[in-house]
This record gives structure tokens, C-alpha cells and sequence, in this order.
């Protein structure tokens, strides 16, 4: 499976996160595409400048940005995403795209319990702030290195914060945290879509924002579904494990998983071809 890579990156950040990713990947001949999230396709010193663009900004815009851009491509491209991202590349699965999918650290669609202990603490003042759905928000160095780094030294945790770390919209945090109050929400998937692509989970063992607990309910709750659906942990890894020290075992692991998908891929188109013969 030779094909179109798209990496969707999550909140706090842009696609400079996934520099190590896209170069490793592109370097194994795969054509790596690592759009923006709407008013994020700017340079992140003018985003810090001016972050109001973002100002609204929900689940649903953002997972229909997505989509037009997997459409417009001439083949279903295999979906990366990381934190929010990999909320939706489930999503974009859910709703027929993509030819494989793979969530690192995934925010959790509705239905999945996370209100674990350190995640509450890594986003938790955002949901405190009064009518913060409608406003940029900003995190701190304190909350980031809590959530993000913590394993990192000092030094090395404030230059990603001064590298990568920008003000975001609020309301992609309170869409996912009272997901469970909207009947509607944006977040939701159906678990249990038996046509939805192959779905790779990944989670790191040592991170506190999503917790490899909340990952793991989320793969339980595919496993509904008939497609092939995994689960890869890396021990030691926080909630920067796309690109701290390290960052190299992860991506081979998912390009370990993409490339199994070749031999699944062609027995499953086989026992369609034989069940259509026959």
C-alpha cells in the first residue's frame, strides 16, 4: 500500500508537529499531505499574533475540512492523526473515508469514559472558563509540560513550548467533555460500522492527557465492529511521542501496521471476488 499519507494534527499545535513523521514516511516513498486545521494554516508566530480566526471553531467544521480534502485526492489516503486528530481520522473512518486509519493518543468520541484523574488536570482549567466554547484559549507552560513532557528535562520541555505550543479554540475540548449530554454531537462515531477502514490505535504508556486507559476503552468499543482493529502501546512514551526522543520506534511501529495491511487488504478483496463468482 504505496499511497497518500494525510496527518491531522491535534490541538495546541499545527502540522510542524509532524515534521519527523512526514519526513521518515516520505523517505519510504509514500506521499505525506499534513494540512491545517481551519485558521491554522499560518506560520505560528502570526497565529500567536492573531489566534481569533479560531475563535468557535468546533468538531464539526474541522472533520468536514478533512473531508473535502480526502475527497479531492485521486485515492483514499491511509489517516494519521494525533490527540484531537486522531478524533478524526475515527470520525472521517466513521463516515466512509480513508483507506486505513491510525490514532495516536486519540481524544475520545462520545461514548468513551475520560475523565481520568491527569487528563482532568491537563485541560481541566479550559473547561472552567466561562463561556470558553465561544473563545481562543491558552495553555500555560505549567499545564503543557504536565500533559505533554513531563519525562523531559526542563530545557528540552521549553523549547518544544517555544517551537510548537499555540492558542486554540475551546470548543473542541467542551464538544468532547459533555459529548455525553449531546445527542447530536460532532464526536460521536458508530463503533460498530462494519464498513469502516482498518483501524490502528497507539497509545503511550506514560501519557497524561490521554491516558492509555482511555485508549484502550476506545479500542474495546471498536472491536464492535467486524474490521480489523489494533492496539500498539509504547512504554515510556507521554503525549509527545509523534516527536520526542524516541519518536522513531513509533512511527516504525505504524509503518509496521500499514504495510501488513497490503496481504489483509488482498485476501479481503479475494473473498469478495470468489464470494461474487460464485
Amino acid at each position: 500500500m504505496r499511497r497518500t499519507i494525510v496527518f491531522i494534527h491535534g490541538g495546541w499545535v499545527t502540522p510542524a508537529c509532524w515534521e519527523p513523521f512526514v519526513s521518515f514516511f516520505e523517505a519510504r516513498g509514500y506521499r505525506c499531505l499534513a494540512p491545517a486545521w481551519p485558521g491554522k494554516d499560518r506560520s505560528i508566530e502570526e497565529i500567536r499574533r492573531n489566534p481569533w480566526p479560531l475563535a468557535g471553531l468546533g468538531i464539526g467544521e474541522i472533520v468536514d475540512h478533512y473531508e473535502r480534502i480526502v475527497r479531492s485526492l485521486d485515492e483514499p489516503p491511509i489517516l494519521v492523526g494525533h490527540s484531537f486528530g486522531g478524533l478524526f481520522v475515527q470520525v472521517l473512518l466513521d463516515r466512509g473515508l480513508g483507506a486505513a486509519g491510525v490514532a495516536i493518543d486519540s481524544a475520545p468520541p462520545k461514548g468513551i469514559f475520560a475523565f481520568e484523574p491527569t487528563s482532568l488536570l491537563s485541560v481541566g482549567r479550559v473547561l472552567l472558563i466561562p463561556f470558553g466554547w465561544r473563545k481562543v484559549v491558552r495553555w500555560s507552560y505549567a499545564e503543557f509540560r504536565y500533559a505533554f513532557v513531563h519525562t523531559l528535562l526542563a530545557d528540552e520541555a521549553r523549547a518544544i513550548w517555544d517551537a510548537q505550543i499555540v492558542p486554540d479554540s475551546g470548543r473542541p475540548f467542551f464538544e468532547v467533555a459533555l459529548s455525553m449530554l449531546d445527542r447530536s454531537s460532532p464526536a460521536r462515531v458508530n463503533f460498530a460500522n462494519p464498513d469502516r477502514a482498518p483501524l490502528l490505535f497507539v497509545a503511550g504508556e506514560s501519557d497524561r492527557a490521554m491516558t492509555p486507559t482511555i485508549v484502550r476503552r476506545m479500542y474495546r468499543a471498536h472491536r464492535a465492529s467486524p474490521a480489523r482493529t489494533d492496539l500498539r502501546a509504547f512504554p515510556g512514551r507521554t503525549h509527545w511521542l509523534i516527536a520526542m526522543d524516541g519518536w522513531e520506534e513509533v512511527a516504525e511501529g505504524c509503518l509496521d501496521w500499514i504495510e501488513s495491511l497490503s496481504s489483509f487488504t488482498d485476501r479481503s478483496t479475494l473473498k469478495v471476488l470468489q464470494t461474487r463468482e460464485n
